[in-house]
């Protein structure tokens, strides 16, 4: 493990501003432990911000409108980044995506390597979508250009 940082790095922008596997840790609405969910609707605004969309569906929301601290892990450039920060509601609904998700906004305060000492990641993980090609084509796009318009 290494030092943190307050920003993500120029390459860990850019990887973040493509559709990018991460898990994002959250402190659970109801149970008060940790929960780690994998999502790809992630966004680098720009070094110090992150943006993701959430299903209204899903727990995360909840997790974090109550407790906003959270932590994404991020697989890429030989090693394992976590990013801390502080998630706000951007816009609540997210407009011109087919069903209701919430923008937020994650404020980072901290980037750093959590990788064990002497490790290097060869692959990060990789995923496959199961349903309809074109579908989630064209779900991906919409659901990234609100977020880039929020």
């Amino acid at each position: 493990m290494s030092e943190s940082v307050a920003q993500l790095t120029d390459s860990l922008l850019k990887m973040l501003q493509n559709e990018t596997f991460v898990l994002l840790n959250t402190v659970d609405a109801e149970s008060g432990g940790p929960t780690s969910t994998a999502i790809s609707w992630v966004y680098a605004v720009n070094a110090s911000t992150l943006r993701l969309a959430i299903d209204h569906r899903s727990r995360l929301v909840r997790n974090m409108k109550e407790n906003p601290l959270v932590t994404l892990t991020v697989f890429g450039e030989g090693t394992v980044h976590a990013i801390n920060g502080r998630a706000v509601v951007k816009i609540d609904p997210l407009p011109e995506v087919p069903f209701e998700m919430c923008c937020f906004d994650v404020q980072i305060s901290a980037v750093r390597n959590a990788l064990f000492y002497g490790a290097q990641l060869e692959s990060a993980p990789r995923y496959g979508k199961t349903y309809d090609q074109r579908a989630a084509e064209k779900l991906d796009g919409q659901v990234f250009a609100a977020m880039q318009k929020a």
